[in-house]
């Protein structure tokens, strides 16, 4: 399933995080609420189980979360991602995954991977600013898949139709949610019209 989150607030957010002369820290803070505002619709089918509470004026029956939440930022850019989804599900766990893709061979080589135990029983957020080849997103997929993974969302802010195709061949069930999915992408696999580098954005590196 591909979601393209449209609502107002996201779409004034992304236009000035889009604007080339938006700053850093104008660009990190957008970013940052619109992750938010993307995770209370990526969290509405989360599944719930009841349980009983009183309140002041007496007993009922209220409901919770029934499965953990794991985030795991694709390094470096996902780590944008990060604070605003966990504002709104404060009791999710969060891995970490490194990849770069080794020069000879083109396979992908995981220098960094950090995740909480038992992610075969948890709703997996794979969460990355940019979905552009897809590259990146299928392998980081893969590799919490064999660490057991089975229901697991990715989020990305900004895509191009080549990565959602990238993640529909390679990942079927894995369900993408974007905030915008731009037209295409360029010679150099950026997308097309796109923010630029969202991790040099993000962290003010270039």
């Amino acid at each position: 399933m591909l979601e393209v989150l449209s609502h107002p607030l996201i779409t004034h957010k992304l236009t000035i995080m889009r604007n080339k002369d938006t700053g850093t820290k104008d660009f990190r803070e957008n970013l940052d609420e619109i992750a938010e505002l993307m995770a209370y619709e990526v969290c509405r089918d989360l599944p719930t189980r009841p349980v009983d509470i009183e309140t002041p004026m007496g007993k009922t029956t209220g409901y919770e979360i029934s499965k953990e939440v794991v985030i795991v930022p694709i390094l470096r850019a996902g780590i944008g991602l990060l604070d605003g989804i966990r504002r709104l599900v404060p009791t999710a766990k969060v891995g970490f995954i490194g990849l770069y893709r080794d020069e000879e061979s083109l396979q992908p080589v995981e220098y960094f991977a950090k995740f909480p135990k038992n992610l075969e029983d948890a709703i997996v957020m794979v969460v990355d600013p940019m979905l552009a080849t897809g590259g990146s997103a299928v392998d980081a997929i893969s590799m919490v898949k064999k660490r057991g993974a089975k229901n697991i969302k990715l989020v990305c802010l900004v895509g191009a139709p080549e990565g959602v195709k990238a993640i529909q061949k390679n990942h079927p069930d894995v369900d993408v949610y974007l905030a915008a999915l731009d037209d295409h992408l360029n010679e150099t696999g950026y997308i097309v019209p796109g923010l630029g580098d969202a991790g040099d954005r993000i962290f003010g590196t270039k």
